[in-house]
């Protein structure tokens, strides 16, 4: 028996001893457990013949119960999680792509403002590579800011919803798992999409000619 979320699983016998509701031969649910999970498709095939017998159900329309299986359930979730997944992940790229584009005009921007520094730093001795990876090395910063920033949002509203927001239709609330891996792998990707977005700006930067440098106004 069930009530606010919460199951009790106990004799037939015993729960017609503790309800107040005597009445016998009436059920809200039935729950069946499969000696193996590769029987459970038979099982419900064979629970659905027998209903249809015992509650005379001749026609689809006249079918008045029910049979759903957790390999049932967990189907449905698995297609559920998957559409989410897939969306997520359309949401995450563009989210990417909207962050190259802006890392790109900011190191285009950065270029530009160091444009005299840029002048003096070759006519002291500062080769184009060295120019490069300090554009580079800067682009790559703002990606794993941007990086740390959006993990810690997403660990912070995965535990609101597996926390207090979601939970399972027992009332039990869904548990939130945090891996390492997918924090490193996230960073990692910030840092690569932070650095390749600077490419462009890095390689003009490193191309300027000193004394047209430190002509710039």
């Amino acid at each position: 028996m069930s009530s606010n979320g919460l199951s009790i699983y106990m004799p037939l016998q015993s729960a017609y001893q503790v309800l107040d509701d005597k009445t016998n031969n009436e059920y809200d649910s039935i729950t069946v457990i499969a000696k193996d999970s590769a029987d459970i498709d038979s099982v419900v095939a064979k629970i659905e013949k027998k209903l249809d017998i015992v509650r005379h159900v001749n026609t689809i329309d006249d079918k008045d119960y029910t049979v759903t299986s957790m390999k049932q359930i967990l189907e449905q979730i698995s297609s559920v999680t998957g559409m989410i997944t897939l969306f997520l992940g359309f949401v995450a790229g563009i989210s990417l792509l909207v962050g190259a584009v802006g890392i790109a005009n900011t190191m285009f921007t950065a270029v530009l403002e160091k444009t005299k520094e840029i002048g003096i730093m070759k006519a002291i001795g500062a080769r184009n590579k060295d120019i490069m990876l300090i554009f580079l090395f800067n682009s790559g910063l703002v990606g794993i800011i941007g990086g740390i920033i959006g993990v810690f949002f997403g660990i912070v509203a995965s535990y609101l919803l597996g926390g207090g927001l979601m939970s399972t239709p027992r009332g039990d609330p869904i548990e939130t798992v945090v891996s390492l891996q997918i924090v490193v792998l996230a960073l990692f990707i910030s840092v690569v999409v932070g650095i390749s977005a600077g490419m462009i700006p890095a390689y003009q930067g490193s191309k300027l000619k000193p004394v047209d440098a430190l002509r710039y106004e």
